[in-house]
């Protein structure tokens, strides 16, 4: 596919300072529409907390935010998501006593006469998303996801990302604790994410995985995006060395100084 001009989403310049600690130098980041972003890096890169900015859940001390070129301002997560920017994150965020539809729905219910929750229609709506996204649930819909098992449990979470995303999935860890299969189905389920036109930014340590499913890389150390790579332009040994900074393409590598 060929790569859109313009970012689904962007940031430029992005300053994050704890006390003394600079979690965020000057960083930079870029998604695209129908492509899997992957951002790499060691315990204390500065991964977490881009992410937190990029979702909304905290804000950067400067720096620009831009969701399909036009700057935004969020105050917290609901703003992220009224700019069409949906995460999944490691824990999930799963009501495990309620049911798929109703954990698709959370916050977004359907109502009858203003009042009641039309059950019925949300479960039709989910199932009808999940058969498109290929998720195949063996479990009554009407069971709750406690239930389900972590590989279910995940393509639930990402489904109803993409059931509400206008531009952006962040997916934080989306494979961590699954075992071989439900990864591949997991793995396949954020390729049709991706079919679907949708910018999706992968976070994960599993190098050999991102190389497996990313378009892009970025590889964050110190605070800041010391490397970047296109699908085909890296191995295991070379990511391992960008991720320890004995290799960077970046212009500006910071030095010195350890982030949270």
């Amino acid at each position: 596919m060929k790569r859109a001009e313009v970012p689904a989403l962007a940031a430029h310049g992005l300053e994050k300072k704890y006390g003394q600690v600079r979690a965020l130098r000057g960083v930079s980041f870029e998604a695209y529409p129908g492509e899997v972003t992957a951002l790499v890096g060691d315990n204390g890169a500065g991964k977490s907390t881009l992410v937190k900015c990029l979702a909304g859940a905290i804000r950067p001390d400067c720096g620009r935010i831009m969701v399909k070129g036009r700057p935004v301002s969020m105050t917290g997560p609901v703003q992220a998501t009224k700019h069409g920017i949906e995460t999944v994150y490691q824990d999930l965020a799963l009501a495990s006593d309620l049911d798929a539809a109703a954990n698709v729905f959370l916050g977004r219910e359907i109502r009858r006469l203003r009042v009641l929750h039309d059950h019925k229609e949300m479960r039709r709506r989910t199932a009808a998303s999940f058969a498109e996204l290929g998720v195949g649930l063996v479990q009554d819909m009407r069971v709750p996801v406690s239930s389900f098992s972590g590989g279910q449990r995940q393509s639930v979470a990402i489904a109803r990302a993409a059931m509400w995303a206008k531009h952006v999935i962040i997916m934080d860890e989306p494979t961590a604790a699954l075992g071989v299969i439900q990864t591949e189905k997991v793995l396949q389920l954020v390729d049709r994410v991706r079919s679907r036109g949708l910018a999706v930014v992968f976070i994960s340590h599993n190098l050999p995985q991102v190389i497996e499913v990313a378009d892009r890389i970025e590889v964050m150390r110190l605070g800041a995006r010391t490397a970047r790579f296109r699908r085909g332009e890296v191995d295991v040994e070379r990511l391992i060395a960008a991720v320890s900074g004995a290799y960077s393409n970046e212009a500006d590598v910071p030095n010195g100084e350890v982030t949270a």
